[in-house]
């Protein structure tokens, strides 16, 4: 199964030593725990994560072990403008 939204999550634990390398587990309100690595073809910036940190993780994939992001970066500013921007209004219901 493959999903190509964005996901925004918070950094729960970092591994530095896992059997693939270093990666980070986060915690989205949507999918629940998703697993990124923390290599630099995925995880995009210089600098590891911090638990607690938001992020924004897409490219999720599903695998036995649960869900996995191929693309991660921290959240923006940007990314709360275009959130907010993209909030639609309730429809407003005429009556006859």
């Amino acid at each position: 199964m493959t999903n190509e939204s964005a996901y925004r999550a918070v950094v729960e634990k970092i591994i530095t030593r896992g059997p693939y390398g270093p990666y980070a587990v986060a915690r989205s309100d949507e999918l629940g725990s998703i697993t990124f690595s923390l290599d630099r073809a995925v995880w995009q910036e210089a600098d590891i994560p911090e638990p607690g940190v938001y992020v924004t993780l897409s490219q999720i994939r599903r695998n036995r072990g649960g869900w996995r992001a191929k693309h991660g970066r921290y959240v923006m500013p940007s990314d709360e403008q275009q959130q907010s921007a993209t909030v639609r209004q309730p429809a407003t219901v005429r009556s006859t």
